[in-house]
């Protein structure tokens, strides 16, 4: 699954409570992102592919330093440490690590059919590393349809809740977007609900 599917997959596992925070929320939100930062040796690699001495950081490191119970160990702990819900945020953000690795294994086979195998018992054991042969392609339409699911229930905790993710960028900006979306489908009350009868 490519990050901003795995950005909104952690935004609906940080909703689910209605008592985290928004510190808390990114702190969970982050923990199903925060597994591609072995990727980002791509940054290093794409510019020295075709040298005499390439780098190959993605290559070798992708799926490889995060992607492992080692680092959603240490990911949950910080998690922990830094909330004021401690036990729940910390669950939460291990749910959503997991909800990372568990896409990437069913949902990010690449173009040529490489399936990036995930050791997932890092730094203890190699093996096993985790495949499936059913595995969909990164751009296949299961990944689509998971994205639009994701994005209805974002938009359902803006309208229902009045966050969204835009908030961790903008506060004005999300309130605005709240605005919005309730403005084009006003809550129903009570009192509407009995002036039809």
């Amino acid at each position: 699954m490519n990050v901003i599917e795995h950005f909104f997959i952690g935004w609906c596992i940080a909703s689910v409570s209605p008592a985290l925070d928004r510190r808390e929320r990114l702190i969970v939100t982050t923990a199903a992102v925060i597994p591609d930062i072995d990727g980002l040796g791509m940054l290093v690699e794409i510019p020295t592919r075709n040298t005499n001495h390439p780098l190959l950081w993605w290559t070798d490191y992708h799926h490889i330093l995060a992607h492992n119970i080692g680092f959603a160990i240490v990911f949950t702990a910080l998690a922990f440490a830094m909330a004021r819900r401690r036990t729940l945020t910390a669950i939460l953000s291990a749910v959503a690590f997991h909800s990372h690795i568990l896409g990437d294994v069913v949902g990010a086979r690449g173009p040529d059919g490489y399936q990036w195998p995930i050791p997932y018992l890092l730094p203890f054991s190699r093996t096993p590393e985790l495949t499936w042969d059913g595995q969909w392609p990164l751009n296949g339409w299961q990944n689509f349809v998971i994205t639009a699911i994701a994005l209805v229930i974002t938009f359902y905790v803006a309208w229902s809740r009045g966050y969204s993710p835009l908030g961790y960028v903008s506060e004005r900006a999300d309130a605005a977007f709240v605005a919005t979306l309730r403005h084009r489908f006003p809550m129903r009350t009570a009192a509407d609900g009995e002036r039809r009868k």
